[in-house]
């Protein structure tokens, strides 16, 4: 008789271990198999989001150069008008993760700084100038230098860098989606996105 309760106990031992043997070998598996489904989606995050944005200026450019001391005064002068296309963009291929298997945890440890690029086309009209004081180099380079930062400010003051943001959210959304659905956590300045909310709110 204790024989066969012994035999039966190391059956229900053999079968326990086996099924617990299984249940952890098939954890391990899904766990493998999300581990090389977020991987799959950071290795396709490559790419560039771009927001253009298009301005207009037009700027009346004066130099006024005292000759002869204060006897005469030479002045020169022109009207410029700037058409200026702008985008601004972020290279998600340069954003930096980190896959924790153990934990579920998906970190996103850094984020690129956007990327504004001015392209501008100058067209001067009216120019006006004479021998004691005329355009030179500096002058268009001072054009230059007035028109990029008055640009910048409009740019400042626009929506384009709000939208390019949102455009951001939108891309590092599905990151969030994806962890979700998967049971896993997403991380950024050590703090947990578990709503959307988490993520409009995040400071980029």
């Amino acid at each position: 008789m204790r024989k066969i309760l012994f035999g039966v106990i190391i059956t229900l031992i053999l079968l326990f271990s086996f099924k617990y043997c299984e249940e952890q070998k098939k954890d391990q598996l899904v766990l493998q198999e999300n581990s090389a489904l977020i991987q799959k989606q950071i290795n396709n995050v490559g790419k560039l989001i771009v927001t253009e944005g298009h301005f207009s200026e037009v700027f009346n450019y004066k130099n006024s150069k005292e000759v002869f001391g204060d006897y005469f005064t030479s002045e020169k002068k022109a009207l410029v008008v700037v058409n200026a296309d702008v985008t601004i963009a972020y290279d998600l291929g340069e954003i930096e993760f980190e896959v924790d298997e153990v934990s579920k945890t998906l970190t996103i440890v850094t984020i690129p700084d956007e990327e504004i690029r001015i392209s501008p086309d100058f067209e001067y009209y009216d120019i006006q100038a004479d021998f004691f004081n005329p355009f030179e180099a500096k002058d268009y380079n001072a054009i230059k230098k007035i028109v990029k930062a008055s640009l910048s400010k409009k740019i400042e003051n626009s929506d384009l860098k709000h939208n390019a943001r949102n455009r951001l959210i939108s891309e590092l959304s599905k990151f969030y989606i994806l962890t979700n659905s998967l049971g896993w956590t997403l991380k950024y300045n050590d703090a947990s996105i578990t709503t959307m909310d988490d993520m409009n709110r995040l400071k980029l």
